[in-house]
């Protein structure tokens, strides 16, 4: 879980709007109906292609300089930031139960105390791994 940031090749469609490639990143192409959506759509799926990489264990290719890719006429080169923690936050948000063992004295005490366990162990998974 990292932050990116990708060159992108996007190139004028006739009809308007932009088709977007990531050379780097196979698969990992969008287009949007103007350059404001291209550019949503492009972190979108940059964020989608880079979260599956982390997923399947895949080494996250190292991105090109944008001065050693190849353009046709009427293209240019933008880089894509995007933050796949942010993206798992927003599109794997789930709940998980989880059975976890504590002793009977602590449960007692927590319980009186009104702790909510789930939020508890939540919170010290974040600050324990650093994320916010």
């Amino acid at each position: 879980m990292a932050r990116y940031a990708y060159p992108a090749i996007f190139t004028p469609e006739e009809e308007g709007g932009y088709s977007v490639v990531f050379p780097d990143l196979e698969g990992c192409y969008t287009c949007g109906d103007d350059m404001s959506d291209s550019l949503l759509m492009a972190e979108d799926a940059l964020a989608l292609v880079l979260y599956g990489y982390e997923i399947d264990g895949r080494s996250i290719p190292t991105p090109s300089r944008a001065e050693d890719l190849s353009l046709n006429k009427g293209e240019f080169v933008n880089f894509i930031p995007c933050d796949t923690l942010a993206y798992r936050k927003m599109y794997n948000n789930k709940s998980v139960r989880k059975t976890l063992t504590i002793p009977e004295w602590l449960n007692e005490a927590a319980v009186l105390a009104d702790i909510n366990f789930s939020q508890v162990l939540q919170d010290a998974l974040k600050s324990r791994l650093h994320l916010s």
